[in-house]
């Protein structure tokens, strides 16, 4: 009896943090509804923005990237390609610079002897060869239009703002079941949370692509630090926290490529929730103690801790089929109004959530409600590969930095990825844990829990099949809807 007990006060701890953190969502819908804060004219100024583009061993798109960011429509520019590459990246580099050079664009193919730092040694290096006032980074997979700068740039006309973001654009939406819930997960990020907490005066962060930075704010905040794997999150903090206001643009649509790839996608997520474990063991400290307004510290480390939701997924997994059973034998409601509680808080706020996302990014919500549900399972099969990612975080002081494969626009090509040991054997292992548990639950009648069961197992299903898939070299990535390289 006591085993049933813990497992019954484990399973409805992870309600109530999961409960709370659907409640938030709710918060941010109903700060998504404030006034949108216009920019600021630029009045009769165009000083010289610097443009980086940070790359490693990218060859299917450096030269798109490239030709994307010498097409930019504005008076003066530098560009810089930060080249740490170490294949024939290098060469296709070399060959678009020269070419623009030739057409008067001002262009330095930027190489280093070593990898310090990774992507924030590399913008560093080349922050400290240039005098812009401005500077403008993209990765690889970006395609920006070129009236980015033109359209960018007034909100920087205030003195006080370092940082102005732009909302990402999905090249590849459609490509597969994968990306369409990329697609998904992003908008609810950039359409909502990023424009609610703009318009409620609360810290968001540059997503490390598609912004641009006051030179003299990242000097104040202390320049680029490579300590996490998440730079962009880490300095944007640290520059907020020093008083820099931040400017968020979601009318500024930059399209991106998504990761086609399972490995690519569970390398990049690992990466995003692994960083921001290190921010937030880095500065919760100082966020807590700041001379700023109760609300905006307190929303600024849900934000940092959010990514905790993981391991409670996972581990809220591990417990409900355990849960069945216990609360089978302990005979109480208590837990019914916790399942009753958790599926308001969580499954219609995650409902919600993501309608208004897909609704506010032009997408039909009637044609595409399908992407909800499939995100929802999908957010539970990476959270096993996520709970290693913060543990690591939290825990270690690993700041490697794993880059997140990209495909391009070019012909179909047949993947075939290296297995992720770890990753891969725990996936598989829920996904055969909840086959069995869905067979003990029809036997035993326990039909209620069958569709959440369900929802379950697809998502690591569906994870541990695309993982095994790829390492087989059976999946291929499909062309994107994009335009050429200019030749």
């Amino acid at each position: 009896m006591m085993m049933y007990w813990l497992v019954g006060i484990l399973y409805g701890l992870c309600l109530v943090l999961l409960g709370a953190w659907g409640v938030h969502r709710f918060v941010l819908l109903r700060w998504l509804r404030r006034t949108r804060v216009e920019p600021k004219i630029l009045e009769h100024s165009f000083p010289t923005v610097l443009v980086q583009i940070p790359l490693y061993n990218e060859p299917m798109v450096a030269a798109r990237i490239i030709d994307a960011v010498a097409q930019l429509e504005w008076p003066s520019i530098e560009i810089q390609v930060l080249d740490d590459s170490t294949d024939q990246t290098s060469a296709i580099v070399a060959s678009r610079s020269a070419h623009w050079a030739d057409q008067g664009i001002v262009i330095s193919h930027i190489r280093r002897d070593h990898r310090i730092g990774y992507k924030a040694g590399a913008l560093a290096a080349g922050l400290a060869q240039s005098h812009a006032e401005y500077v403008a980074i993209f990765d690889a997979d970006f395609v920006p239009q070129v009236d980015f700068l033109q359209r960018m740039m007034p909100s920087l006309s205030d003195p006080a703002v370092g940082m102005v973001q732009a909302c990402w654009g999905h090249i590849n939406r459609d490509q597969s079941w994968l990306t369409r819930v990329q697609a998904l997960m992003l908008d609810g990020h950039f359409v909502i949370e990023h424009t609610a907490r703009f318009r409620a005066g609360r810290f968001f962060n540059f997503n490390g692509t598609a912004g641009i930075w006051r030179t003299r704010c990242i000097l104040d905040a202390g320049g680029w630090s490579h300590d996490t794997v998440t730079e962009d999150l880490d300095l944007s903090y640290r520059a907020q926290l020093a008083g820099w206001q931040f400017v968020y643009r979601d009318d500024v649509i930059t399209p991106a490529e998504l990761p086609s790839t399972t490995h690519a996608f569970l390398t990049q997520q690992h990466r995003w929730a692994k960083g921001t474990a290190q921010t937030a063991r880095k500065l919760l400290e100082p966020i807590l103690s700041a001379p700023i307004p109760l609300g905006v510290r307190v929303e600024a480390s849900n934000h940092l801790l959010m990514v905790w939701a993981y391991p409670v997924v996972f581990l809220l997994s591990l417990l409900f089929p355990l849960s069945i059973e216990a609360r089978a034998h302990i005979h109480g409601s208590g837990l019914l109004v916790l399942d009753l509680f958790a599926v308001l808080a969580t499954t219609v706020s995650i409902s919600i959530f993501y309608a208004t996302a897909l609704r506010r990014a032009g997408q039909s919500v009637r044609m595409r409600w399908w992407d909800i549900p499939l995100a929802m399972a999908i957010g539970i099969g990476c959270s096993a590969s996520q709970t290693w990612a913060v543990i690591e975080g939290a825990f270690s002081d690993d700041a490697t930095f794993e880059r997140t494969p990209k495909h391009g626009h070019g012909d179909r090509i047949q993947h075939r990825s290296r297995i992720h040991l770890k990753r891969v054997l725990t996936t598989t292992s829920m996904t055969l844990y909840y086959a069995i548990a869905m067979g003990w639950a029809v036997i035993e009648g326990y039909g209620a829990s069958l569709p959440f069961m369900v929802l379950i197992l697809g998502g690591y299903g569906a994870i541990t099949i695309s993982q095994w898939m790829e390492s087989l070299g059976t999946v291929e990535a499909a062309e994107m809807d994009v335009a050429p390289a200019a030749k």
